[in-house]
């Protein structure tokens, strides 16, 4: 493993820690980048990396970007974030998880751990019989917890529609064309909260099958994978893995606004930059997508409280995503700034790093 804190990355993490269990084939790099606001609070990726290298960098710009979204959602809750390294092919075992619970209870708080990328609530009940500093799970109709990627979705169509109000003029999303990248829990529940509402969408995933499927379901168009940010639409929405905003990405977009759930959507800083050249309208990936943090986070805080969960509160606290965006756009256009050097700023004043 490389030297991290040589990782351009690398941002004054307050922790950054390698675990390694032989007798259950963990290898996992825990990162909290910031416990200014409370526990550094962030999910869980399983995924399999050609190189290490990978790992590091999305613990390092993950956990950094957890601290920006749970202080700009208002939670008392730092930044952190876990990858767990699997091989070619491999399964996640019982041992696998075991461990990987022990390594996240020695922490001892400081990081609460949920579903991410690879990980579902059958993956956080068996990580919450080792450690209590786990959200995400199952929850009973009208609770909190449970899989954050609905209350995700619903925040980014909140974000959707504000964005569309403020480029394009528009109080509703009626005949908007609207591409989205990605049609998991994410981007299929988005598409299906924008279908209601009368969007044109056209969609795309990976998985070809899955995005036949919905847009089958909701009567929409389907494009490959590797066309879908070359559309002509009105927004376009990545919902699937990151990094996706590079030269190339940006100078294919044919788009007015790019809103959607994907972490670290911007290859590099320099990319919002280029976003706002173009005259594109960017929603900080952060900001828009914190609907699922702030459903989990509040489960966990009420658990920790012993204080009763109120759904309500959740879906308040997501409508309030729509005001935060307004708040960063306005000052963008003020100042001449990016909207995610906008929204950074904003951020790390709330960390006590402005």
């Amino acid at each position: 493993m490389m030297a991290f804190w040589t990782e351009p990355d690398f941002d004054e993490h307050e922790l950054v820690q390698l675990v390694h269990d032989s007798a259950s084939g963990l290898t996992a790099i825990i990162a909290i980048h910031s416990t200014h606001l409370g526990p550094g609070a962030g999910g869980t990726r399983f995924w399999h990396y050609d190189k290490p290298e990978g790992a590091m960098r999305d613990a390092l710009r993950l956990s950094r970007g957890m601290s920006y979204k749970n202080a700009m959602a208002g939670l008392p809750m730092g930044g952190g974030k876990a990858v767990v390294l699997l091989g070619p092919g491999a399964e996640k075992t019982p041992e696998l998880l075991a461990a990987f619970g022990d390594a996240v209870n020695a922490l001892g708080g400081r990081y609460v751990t949920a579903e991410d990328v690879g990980a579902t609530e059958a993956d956080m009940v068996a990580i919450s019989k080792r450690t209590p500093h786990v959200c995400g799970l199952p929850a009973d109709d009208g609770s909190i917890g449970g899989d954050p990627g609905p209350f995700t979705a619903m925040g980014i169509y909140h974000g959707i529609r504000a964005a569309v109000a403020h480029k394009l003029g528009k109080d509703s999303v009626r005949g908007v064309h609207v591409a989205v990248q990605g049609c998991g829990s994410v981007g299929g529940g988005v598409a299906r909260l924008l279908a209601r509402d009368g969007a044109t969408l056209t969609l795309s995933d990976i998985d070809a099958k899955r995005a036949k499927a919905l847009a089958t379901e909701l009567g929409s168009q389907v494009v490959a994978s590797d066309r879908v940010m070359g559309v002509t639409c009105d927004v376009f929405s990545p919902n699937a893995l990151g990094a996706v905003l590079d030269e190339e990405g940006i100078a294919r977009l044919d788009c007015q606004i790019v809103a959607g759930g994907a972490n670290n959507q911007l290859a590099r800083p320099e990319h919002g930059a280029q976003l706002a050249e173009r005259g594109i309208l960017y929603a900080p990936d952060y900001v828009i997508n914190a609907g699922g943090i702030i459903n989990v986070g509040l489960e966990y805080l009420c658990r920790q409280h012993g204080s009763p969960c109120d759904i309500n509160e959740v879906r308040r606290r997501i409508a309030q995503i729509p005001e935060r965006l307004e708040a960063i756009w306005r000052e963008s256009e003020a100042t001449g700034q990016s909207s995610d050097v906008v929204a950074d700023a904003m951020a790390r004043r709330l960390i006590g790093r402005g």
